[in-house]
């Protein structure tokens, strides 16, 4: 069984990334599997962004 209260603290860190930290995350990544990890994780952060401003009729 895992450690679920882990993964929740490492979402809620994950959800403080600037679009420039998951830039620097794919720049820097060792493999290319987790340059497509950060990639993925930089496209879900900014979906999230663009659905609030869409919300909110900002665009």
């Amino acid at each position: 069984m895992c450690d679920v209260k882990k993964y929740e603290n490492l979402y809620q860190e994950i959800k403080k990334l600037k679009p420039e930290d998951t830039l620097q995350l794919v720049l820097e990544a060792e493999t290319e599997e987790q340059k497509e990890f950060y990639e993925m994780v930089g496209d879900f952060l900014l979906q999230k962004r663009q659905k609030k401003v869409i919300e909110k009729n900002l665009f």
